[in-house]
């Protein structure tokens, strides 16, 4: 009987990709989004508040909570839980609310 999600559904994945956090090499798999890619590799924060510096990741996983906000590809305050991963993407720690290129 089979119990792996990809033979019920009779799908057939396309090749892994890679994307980068913070400068390491993250596996991707088609589909996934870059939250579900980071948790994947075992990346659990990917973002720090504006008050304390305290670590955020994906928390609703639906794109209501904003925990999971990141920089990819430099633009700042994407929700990694809706953002699929695309080949070569580059995602980096978003710190407070992503707008230090605007600070004085």
């Amino acid at each position: 009987m089979a119990r792996n999600p990809v033979e019920l559904a009779g799908a057939t994945p396309g090749p892994s990709f890679e994307i980068t956090m913070d400068g390491r090499a993250v596996p991707v798999l088609p589909g996934q989004s870059i939250a579900a890619a980071l948790w994947s590799a075992g990346i659990l924060a990917w973002r720090t508040t504006r008050v304390n510096g305290r670590p955020r990741g994906a928390f609703c996983g639906i794109g209501s909570c904003f925990d999971c906000l990141a920089t990819v590809n430099g633009a700042p305050n994407q929700r990694a839980c809706l953002v699929p991963a695309r080949p070569g993407d580059l995602v980096t720690t978003q710190e407070g609310h992503g707008r230090a290129d605007l600070a004085v």
